[in-house]
């Protein structure tokens, strides 16, 4: 069983949902279409990647992009929850990146196919260790940064969410459940860009965490 860290506390894994176009200047650079509800896609849990693992290129691909992203992990189940009670559920925030093989995931959306094969490899899923909830004052006023070999190239601010996190809480009870381990990738701002082996990233929640991932 996979395990991830909040504080220095080994907690189980479960599924890794992922929100897709959550910012809309990311919507933008990627000329898709701005969403009426959340667009949910998932990782499997061998995907992941902690701070001790190095980023794996996959073989198939050669246009790997960095999406960094604020995660939340889920403390307890959750079945039809309302959006005021959704952040009661939840047991710590993590910065993490969702990496996606950009030419195959536009491959697979010509074709009308999932893009699992786009976002499930190994190490696609890289994650920090989480924060309490304690520690937050307000999860809709946070900033977080990407710097790829000591350069800024994503710079997010969760203000700027199209779906908050209380309400991608509460879509994600409604539609699928959630259940204790569970963990959110809540959608990345704009800058995404390729990443090459040798690559250094730098994950940055200022004040909070610093999590930093080799590309191999």
């Amino acid at each position: 069983m996979k395990t991830v860290y909040i504080k220095e506390q080994k907690v189980a894994l479960g599924n890794i949902f992922c929100i897709g176009r959550n910012y809309t200047e990311h919507i933008k650079e990627l000329h898709n279409v701005k969403p009426e509800e959340p667009v949910v896609f998932m990782k499997p849990t061998s995907s992941l990647a902690l701070e001790s693992d190095d980023i794996q290129l996959p073989t198939y691909s050669f246009d790997v992009h960095h999406e960094c992203e604020l995660v939340i992990y889920m403390a307890e189940d959750a079945f039809d929850v309302q959006e005021n009670e959704a952040l009661d559920y939840v047991g710590g925030y993590a910065i993490g990146l969702d990496l996606t093989a950009r030419d195959v995931q536009a491959e697979l959306k010509s074709k009308g196919l999932p893009w699992e094969k786009a976002k499930g490899f190994l190490t696609a899923a890289c994650l920090s260790h989480f924060i309490l909830p304690s520690e937050i004052d307000d999860i809709q006023q946070q900033e977080f940064f990407l710097k790829v070999n000591g350069e800024i190239r994503q710079q997010g601010y969760t203000k700027d969410m199209m779906f908050t996190c209380r309400q991608i809480i509460s879509y994600l009870s409604r539609v699928y459940g959630l259940q204790a381990g569970d963990i959110i990738y809540t959608g990345t701002p704009a800058g995404v860009a390729a990443i090459r082996s040798g690559d250094e990233l730098e994950l940055i929640w200022p004040d909070k965490i610093k999590a930093t991932f080799r590309v191999a």
